[in-house]
């Protein structure tokens, strides 16, 4: 049986897109370590870092002024230092616009189902992170998407369905009642959790660990 890797996650929260990173180097580790094994199942889940932001989602100069006040865009330093150490070129100075980020993780949603998940996710932290694209402007959601290996037709229905964006906020619910206040948030083989973007070394004790847990029941 595959290591199972659950993660939530939100695609506007930069120590996310550090965690993920620092995941691929944890399960590098894993695979010199463990050559013969089956490649980890990684399944992402939604979780807002604000889920109250309207639809259309609003200024990020005030977002930044609302969260940070006078530190402004200073408090992005050691995220800029943390991600160039990854090979992420954080450019929060190109983000024009805060989204409510459900209508994206509908798509991530959509490309699980699709077996495209991962590279869904990936191209939509790039797009947010790197680009500065607006994540409330549909277009460009299904660009994105399209490009990361989605059709380009369920695409555009996941962003059109509301049940499917309802189903997506009642996962959320469950991680939130299931005490998941922070985010990244690791689940290995349902066994282990590891809050935080940890360093790869931790994030494969926890991966070992669950593995060994696992063999014993």
């Amino acid at each position: 049986m595959p290591l199972s890797i659950d993660i939530v996650s939100d695609v506007v929260c930069p120590w996310c897109f550090i965690g993920k990173r620092r995941l691929e180097a944890a399960l590098e580790l894993y695979r010199k370590g463990q050559p013969d094994a089956p490649a980890p199942q990684i399944t992402y889940h939604p979780f807002e870092l604000n889920p109250d932001l309207p639809r259309e989602g609003i200024a990020r100069a005030d977002y930044i002024a609302k969260k940070f006040g006078a530190r402004g865009y200073s408090a992005h330093d050691r995220l800029v230092h943390a991600g160039a150490q990854l090979g992420i070129a954080f450019a929060f100075d190109k983000i024009a616009r805060q989204p409510n980020t459900l209508g994206a993780h509908a798509l991530i949603e959509r490309a699980r189902e699709r077996g495209v998940q991962p590279a869904v996710k990936e191209a939509l932290m790039q797009a947010f992170f790197v680009d500065g694209l607006d994540l409330t402007d549909t277009e460009t959601l299904v660009r994105i998407a399209s490009a990361a290996g989605l059709d380009r037709k369920v695409a555009e229905a996941a962003l059109a369905d509301e049940a499917l964006r309802r189903a997506v906020a009642e996962e959320e619910d469950k991680a939130r009642a299931m005490g998941v206040n922070g985010v990244p948030f690791f689940i290995f083989n349902n066994r282990v959790a590891v809050e935080g973007a940890q360093p790869p070394e931790v994030l494969l004790d926890a991966m070992l660990e669950a593995e060994k847990e696992s063999a014993a029941v």
